[in-house]
């Protein structure tokens, strides 16, 4: 399975929060995260979504992660090389299960695109990374991998991950569906890393006092 996870940052009171998203689904296989301005993601969304139904339509069959991020990256290359036009200020993160297997791809705005095991982006990316560098490994079950989403999250943000502020959705192996939780699902989740004992540090042993050195008596000078 494959999962994706994010704060949402409610910058006024007066902003309903159900309106704000950073998880959306690109076709009933793919979903993506997106970090930077939400106009330009939404352009580049639109644009995935009507390509995977014309590769579906198509071939009948669903399309690839990997052809779809490059088609994405290549329009974001083009507009990073004409005066006039600015290039697209975000960044998307993409998760699927498709024929070649779980796929995880981020495109940056100058058009990079790049196939990771595990990642992160956007605010507090790098200590998330480093939680998994740390804590990812091959072959994790579905609550395993849950927890070691919701973990690396809750490590790069500074306030308390609840139902409310985060975002969460998955792809399982056996259905290969993207699956948008609802919010008692994700407070559900939540629990599962609160269950989790806090590893208790290891008592440092105590040095032992250093029995000082007695002066040496001075010798008498011969005579």
């Amino acid at each position: 399975c494959v999962c994706l996870a994010a704060q949402i940052k409610i910058p006024s009171k007066l902003i309903d929060a159900d309106s704000i998203d950073k998880l959306f689904q690109v076709d009933e296989h793919i979903g993506v995260a997106i970090s930077g301005l939400h106009a330009d993601s939404r352009t580049l969304i639109n644009y995935a979504r009507v390509q995977a139904q014309s590769f579906r339509l198509t071939y009948d069959e669903p399309v690839r992660l990997n052809m779809l991020v490059k088609a994405l990256a290549d329009i974001k290359q083009q507009y990073t090389q004409f005066g006039g036009i600015r290039p697209f200020g975000c960044a998307l993160f993409f998760i699927a299960i498709d024929p070649a297997g779980t796929q995880i791809y981020t495109t940056s705005p100058s058009g990079i695109y790049r196939a990771f095991k595990a990642y992160a982006l956007g605010s507090g990316e790098a200590t998330a990374r480093d939680y998994l560098k740390e804590n990812y490994k091959e072959g994790l079950t579905f609550d395993e991998t849950v927890k070691l989403t919701l973990n690396a999250l809750k490590e790069s943000i500074s306030e308390e991950p609840t139902k409310e502020n985060i975002r969460f959705a998955y792809i399982k192996t056996d259905d290969k569906k993207f699956h948008m939780c609802s919010k008692d699902e994700v407070e559900k989740y939540l629990n599962l890393i609160k269950e989790e004992p806090k590893t208790k540090e290891e008592p440092k042993a105590k040095e032992e006092p250093k029995v000082k050195e007695e002066p040496k008596a001075k010798e008498e000078p011969k005579a």
